[in-house]
């Protein structure tokens, strides 16, 4: 099943529920490139590669090709948020614990950038309408399993495959250069790394786009009173709206998480910074394909963490890991509370 955008915004102006969960669905699409695909150009601003307005630019870019073209291609990340959660029953009542929900995130996404922590905006997704569902089927049987452990598999990718990734590659890359001077090499990985931040922006986009899309044919779908859909396809004018409010985000900037991941945690030199992209984004890539729903913070953080372990555990700032490692842990529990305690509330009231 499918939507025409003609019948999408009849919806919007004839469903009032509908047009709020629409607008904080794009709320959260926006805050997202707000505070998340920033951590896809820090190690290419902090080692001086790229000044930060372009890369932005360049990131807002690289984040639209990524949603628009690798949903085109592969789209079972969309479906497995899709599935991951249970809204049937009234699909009035659905739709507004759907709203409940993405209320929560864009609640959550904000107070993690006021404090300039890059918190991932997919757990919170998915702890958020995880909560809403749960509000809503009145116990765990508003979320799916099997589809859930999709989410504990792609967290341990994103961490521990993140980690190794970033620890092995930037050996071997100095290995590889060991027999060259090292200013000669700084024109070479200057330029690899710009190259491995716009692959890292495209596959942010592939990966977080393809959530909010599965989310936000959900609301669709509730809105029409069908809340039974199981297979769906996804339209070309939503690659495109996804796409463009994604890269929007970006280009508004993220000077805070910039700094906290790029600057920070760790100090990397070009080549380091080029291992901990090329890294992070081998590991989207096979997350990707694998129709695994994974952090893109974990998995970027993590590979610099790595990258910084190989030189000597000294050169991470534990302090500042630990911190972000706090609010990875408490997304699920946090956001999935006020994802919970909004959907009760608003099933009540209205």
């Amino acid at each position: 099943m499918t939507i025409t955008l003609a019948n999408f915004v009849s919806h919007i102006f004839s469903n009032p529920v509908f047009f709020v969960t629409t607008a904080l669905t794009l709320g959260v699409i926006l805050v997202n490139g707000w505070t998340d695909a920033p951590n896809a150009i820090a190690t290419c601003v902090s080692t001086r590669s790229m000044d930060v307005r372009y890369a932005i630019s360049m990131a807002a870019v690289f984040n639209f090709f990524g949603v628009f073209l690798m949903t085109m291609v592969n789209s079972t990340v969309a479906h497995t948020i899709y599935n991951m959660v249970d809204f049937h029953g009234d699909s009035g009542d659905a739709l507004i614990a759907l709203c409940a929900g993405m209320l929560a995130i864009v609640l959550w996404a904000t107070a993690a950038w006021l404090f300039g922590i890059p918190t991932s905006e997919s757990h919170a997704l998915i702890a958020g309408i995880s909560g809403a569902a749960i509000a809503l089927q009145g116990g765990l049987g508003g979320v799916n399993g099997a589809e859930w452990m999709k989410v504990i598999y792609g967290l341990v990718l994103s961490t521990g495959l993140g980690f190794a990734a970033g620890y092995i590659t930037v050996q071997v890359v100095e290995k590889c250069f060991s027999k060259i001077e090292r200013q000669k090499t700084y024109g070479i990985f200057k330029n690899a790394q710009v190259a491995a931040a716009a692959g890292m922006a495209f596959m942010h986009g592939a990966q977080d786009g393809q959530k909010f899309m599965g989310v936000f044919l959900l609301g669709v779908f509730l809105s029409e009173g069908q809340a039974n859909v199981d297979t769906f396809v996804i339209p070309i004018w939503l690659m495109l709206l996804c796409s463009a409010v994604m890269a929007l985000g970006t280009s508004i900037g993220g000077y805070r998480i910039i700094k906290a991941v790029g600057m920070d945690m760790v100090k990397l030199e070009k080549h380091q910074g080029f291992a901990a992209d090329i890294s992070a984004v081998l590991c989207l890539l096979i997350a990707s394909i694998g129709g695994l729903p994974v952090s893109t913070t974990h998995t970027k953080t993590t590979a610099i963490m790595g990258v910084g372990a190989a030189r000597r555990l000294s050169c991470v700032n534990w302090k500042i890991a630990g911190e972000m490692v706090l609010t990875w842990a408490l997304t699920f529990p946090g956001c999935g509370l006020i994802g919970f305690l909004m959907a009760e509330l608003f099933i009540k009231v209205f």
